[in-house]
């Protein structure tokens, strides 16, 4: 079968990876094309958009990029008819995705939607627009179920694809050495991976860095910016970086301050008690708070339904609140207690075998 993929951004092309992997197992003539990343393309097939080129982040980035969305999609429409896919696989993104899946339906080309678009958080009217373009849905997290059933429709609950790496991923004996580490304990800083969270977020981080003497901290770099793009950034600052090996760094660190993402519920799972932060733009966040209608950011919160890490967004997000924070779960009571929590969250997260699920249903329909 041919299959034709849609990831937007970095955890799109992890995820994208391994259902590849999985699509493969159970289709020896699979075919490939996708828009994607660097995960994806060591899978084989053909990568006809990088997702470095596509991530826009809140809602003015995205106005004063719209000409270059714009342009991908009309892109990627045309790549899609020329291909014509056995089965399209939008891989989250919903802003892009949801559009091509439009398109898509509207030409007569199946549908999945792996990683559902997260309706629940606001105008969940877009699931009456998911229910008419969608064919098979695919998610991730527990409570979407009972969410989706609310509005008529039946999805796929194929457990979260964040087990399937993690239980493949095997640990660097030599990663302090390797990189450069000391035997102080780590703070491990993950500021995202697009260049507007990075740049908004990193400074903050960093802030806190001086008064923490007894730990070193260590940033987790994303593949798509140099060193150099960080270091104007560190600056003076003791903090390394480290490129591609986040799971290594989260498997040594004692503690980390976390961009609200997929990162947080990377970080619970590692059992790294977490900071979680989050700063957009004025217009973004103002838009966002007369809109969102959950009580969490955090994948760990919304999960548990309840506050098991500390998040500060926007003006919170500042040196005094995580310095604050940070005391309390690297030396604290608080660190004993989200341990516990993260306990639960496994629990509640089941076994890995997420890709290979999905890839079970696509492949038999």
């Amino acid at each position: 079968m041919k299959y034709y993929l849609v990831a937007g951004e970095a955890s799109g092309d992890l995820h994208g990876a391994n259902l590849m992997k999985a699509l493969k197992m159970e289709d020896s003539a699979s075919d490939f094309r996708y828009f994607g990343g660097d995960k994806m393309q060591a899978e084989g097939g053909t990568l006809v958009k990088h997702y470095a080129d596509m991530a826009f982040m809140g809602f003015t980035e995205v106005v004063l990029n719209l000409s270059a969305i714009l342009k991908n999609l009309k892109a990627c429409k045309k790549d899609i008819l020329s291909y014509q896919p056995d089965a399209l696989i939008l891989i989250d993104f919903p802003g892009f995705n949801l559009k091509i899946a439009d398109f898509a339906k509207e030409n007569g080309i199946r549908v999945c939607y792996y990683i559902s678009p997260k309706v629940w958080a606001w105008n969940q009217k877009r699931v009456l627009r998911i229910k008419r373009v969608v064919d098979e849905l695919f998610c991730i997290l527990p409570f979407e179920v009972d969410f989706y059933a609310s509005w008529g429709m039946k999805v796929h609950y194929v457990g979260n694809p964040l087990l399937d790496e993690i239980a493949q991923f095997e640990i660097a004996t030599d990663f302090r050495n390797r990189e450069g580490l000391t035997e102080k304990p780590i703070i491990a800083l993950l500021p995202g991976s697009r260049k507007q969270e990075i740049e908004r977020l990193l400074p903050v981080m960093l802030s806190v860095v001086d008064n923490f003497p007894k730990y070193q901290f260590v940033i987790a770099a994303a593949p798509t910016f140099n060193a150099a793009y960080y270091e104007q950034y560190i600056g003076e600052k003791p903090a390394k970086l480290v490129f591609e090996q986040t799971y290594d760094l989260l498997s040594t660190a004692h503690a980390a301050i976390v961009a609200s993402g997929t990162a947080t519920l990377e970080t619970a799972l590692f059992r790294v008690p977490q900071v979680v932060v989050y700063k957009g733009g004025t217009i973004s966040i103002a838009i966002a708070r007369l809109l969102v209608k959950i009580k969490f950011i955090s994948l760990v919160n919304l999960i548990m339904d309840m506050k098991v890490v500390t998040e500060l967004i926007q003006e919170d997000c500042n040196t005094k609140k995580i310095t604050e924070e940070l005391i309390s779960i690297v030396e604290g009571a608080d660190r004993a207690v989200m341990l516990q929590k993260y306990g639960e969250l496994a629990g509640k997260m089941g076994t890995a075998g997420a890709s290979e699920r999905t890839a079970k249903l696509i492949v038999a329909k």
